[in-house]
């Protein structure tokens, strides 16, 4: 019988061909909702993979960002490799690796299989995210006072939105620069709220052929119950209507009453569908 050998290993750019092929042909793949693809994070050293006779089976990532959580961002493997031997491998190898560092490694799932993965590995479930969507435009108009001004967000504003970001959320759900820098490069409409040239919110939407899509909704926190939120969504409802969509969703905590009520307010309806977030303490 040959002894066949699996080498985990860091990843490099060398592989991004084989990891594609993993993440596009095999069923087992966890890919992180984000501005961010898999792939961009090659080089990253929190990113392994797994070879079996010199032929990479197994993909793993989770780099920190920003600083202090470490979302799974790939899990992907061949079926020429159980998936618990894949999980496995990958996984302790990023514990060892990561051992020593404050971290929360933290993942959102979509499928059963990754979520069984996890609980078995001591991760814990955390909340649950909700999809809602407006898809008929009525809701109450609010007249926007006249010192809050709404504008399109520009890479001149990014380290101001940043700020804003931080502020705004707890660490688990924060964005980095590069993030939100990413985000705005893919966004279909992004605003920001002025009082007196300050930033104090923001919001960053995708759109498709089926809509449109609220990736992100940041206030400052003193203006948080100040209607800005509102404001901006408003503003961006109306963008979404006069550019032909007749769709626009949003996803939230499932706990976030204050997100859950304003989007309601709006003419916003759960969907049904959600997702598990597991988070891991390193």
């Amino acid at each position: 019988m040959v002894n066949v050998q699996l080498l985990t290993r860091a990843a490099n750019p060398d592989d991004r061909m084989q990891i594609a092929n993993l993440m596009y042909f095999e069923p087992h793949v966890h890919r992180h909702l984000d501005w961010r693809a898999p792939l961009d994070w090659l080089g990253a050293p929190e990113y392994w993979v797994l070879e079996k006779s010199g032929i990479v089976t197994a993909a793993l990532a989770c780099p920190p960002d920003p600083e202090g959580v470490a979302w799974l961002r790939l899990f992907a493997h061949s079926t020429s490799l159980p998936l618990l031997d894949a999980w496995d491998h990958l996984w302790q190898m990023a514990k060892t690796a990561l051992r020593g560092r404050s971290l929360t490694v933290a993942a959102i799932t979509v499928s059963d299989w990754l979520g069984a993965l996890l609980t078995d590995s001591g991760f814990a479930g955390r909340q649950q995210i909700v999809v809602l969507e407006q898809n008929s435009f009525l809701f109450q108009e609010r007249p926007i006072p006249p010192e809050i001004q709404i504008r399109n967000l520009t890479e001149a504003d990014l380290p101001a939105v940043t700020a804003v970001d931080f502020a705004g959320f707890d660490p688990l759900w924060r964005n980095s620069l590069e993030t939100l820098r990413a985000g705005l490069l893919q966004a279909g409409f992004a605003t920001v709220a002025e009082i007196e040239g300050e930033i104090v919110g923001y919001q960053i939407s995708t759109r498709n052929s089926f809509g449109a899509h609220l990736a992100r909704l940041a206030v400052a926190p003193r203006l948080q119950r100040c209607s800005l939120g509102y404001y901006l969504v408003q503003c961006l409802l109306n963008q979404v209507r006069l550019a032909g969509l007749h769709r626009l969703t949003v996803n939230t905590q499932n706990d976030n009453q204050a997100s859950l009520a304003l989007y309601q307010k709006m003419g916003f309806v759960l969907t049904g569908e959600c997702y598990t977030v597991y988070t891991y303490q390193l």
